[in-house]
């Protein structure tokens, strides 16, 4: 048996002080280190311009939109009909739209799918906050400039959401900014970075566990 991991990532503005590729850095070394070791897994290669229209008036902000992006998910299913299944690892919250378009259009077609997101813990925040800050500060602490950090726009997710989905990102924050990055510290985004992996290899070992036995 054969499962294609796809990590999906997000090319957006993360604030002043992370780099656009912010969410395709933290999905693919997650998803790399939940592969690793396992029998029967192909990583594939991340997609780093995901669905972000919700970052538009941001500069270095590029998106699909989201049609085309689950026209994408959905393509790449299909081809991959040599593997017992496809599972999207997703690393951006602005793809969630276009991954439940896709989902449905796949199971229509009975395409052999899964998909994971990044899971929320108990203080974690939205966009270029302490989480995001903290687990770059982690993986990739080169790409992170900390001297730029300024604390952003305060809330939960149930809070923002709707403000963002009428007028986006600039609708709730000037500086793109949801959280407090001036938070983040490396030890914590090693904590967050270990239950991420931990999560997505649970999930990687029940379906190949499944469908190893199909």
């Amino acid at each position: 048996m054969t499962l294609v991991v796809v990590p999906l990532g997000s090319w957006e503005q993360h604030g002043p002080h992370l780099p656009p590729d912010t969410d395709s850095v933290i999905i693919t070394e997650v998803a790399r280190a939940a592969v690793s070791g396992r029998a029967g897994v192909v990583l594939a290669p991340t997609i780093h311009i995901t669905a972000s229209d919700e970052h538009a008036g941001f500069a270095s902000t590029l998106s699909i939109g989201t049609e085309a992006m689950a026209a994408s998910l959905v393509a790449i299913a299909r081809s991959a009909a040599w593997a017992t299944g496809v599972l999207f690892a997703n690393g951006h919250g602005g793809n969630t739209d276009a991954i439940a378009i896709a989902r449905e259009a796949m199971d229509h077609e009975g395409l052999v799918h899964d998909e994971w997101s990044l899971p929320a813990y108990d203080g974690s925040d939205l966009h270029a906050g302490r989480t995001e800050t903290s687990v770059m500060l982690h993986v990739s602490p080169g790409s992170v400039d900390m001297s730029r950090a300024v604390p952003g726009t305060g809330g939960t997710a149930s809070e923002l959401l709707a403000p963002m989905r009428t007028g986006g990102v600039r609708a709730v924050s000037a500086t793109g900014v949801l959280g407090d990055p001036t938070a983040a510290t490396a030890v914590h985004g090693k904590s967050v970075f270990a239950m991420w992996v931990s999560s997505l290899a649970r999930r990687i070992d029940a379906l190949t566990a499944q469908r190893g036995t199909q």
